[in-house]
């Protein structure tokens, strides 16, 4: 494994923690619905559990309502309890085939809370970030041990992955302002 190797492979990795945060916040709830806050409910079909994306198509009604109408005339009752069971506390209401999922409004003790989560999940990803850059600096001095590099590459890469790594864990405090003023908005 060559210098190159190794920081082409913490880039990725780190980019790839981003996302999964990125992923992350779009699950915590703010005032307005979006239907990406419905995308990791599993819904009971034919004996597997799928996404609800697989089984309905979800729309936004207004700005604080999801519409959910699954494909299939029979999966209503079951789309609705999975919502209605799902951590995310909302309760949906029927209309034919179509089904309501209205947001609540979020009080301010919730959303106190809720930006407690957005900064644990924030430190969260900056400690996959950090573990990153310890494998990574590890497997560095690795190849100065094999004498495969010299010391000075080995310091020299270890400020670049030290760079990534700065540069990460400013793009997850950025991440993390922007989702608690999305939630502390009324």
């Amino acid at each position: 494994m060559s210098v190159a190797d190794i920081k082409k492979g913490v880039d990725q990795k780190m980019q790839r923690s981003i996302e999964a945060f990125k992923a992350d916040l779009a699950k915590i709830r703010t005032g307005r619905a979006h239907t990406g806050l419905l995308d990791h409910i599993q819904v009971d079909y034919y004996g597997s559990n799928v996404p609800i994306s697989q089984v309905a198509n979800m729309t936004l009604v207004d700005a604080r309502t999801i519409g959910v109408q699954p494909w299939e005339k029979k999966m209503v009752p079951v789309v609705e309890k999975a919502i209605r069971e799902s951590d995310l506390g909302l309760n949906p209401a029927t209309q034919g085939d179509q089904i309501r999922v209205p947001m609540p409004a979020l009080t301010e003790e919730r959303r106190r809370e809720l930006t407690k989560v957005v900064k644990s999940e924030g430190e969260s990803a900056k400690i996959a970030v950090r573990n990153l850059r310890r494998d990574a600096n590890e497997q560095l001095k690795k190849l100065v041990k094999d004498k495969e590099i010299s010391e000075d590459d080995e310091r020299r890469s270890s400020e670049e992955v030290q760079k990534f790594t700065d540069k990460f864990v400013a793009e997850i405090d950025k991440l993390v302002q922007t989702k608690e003023a999305e939630i502390m908005t009324v």
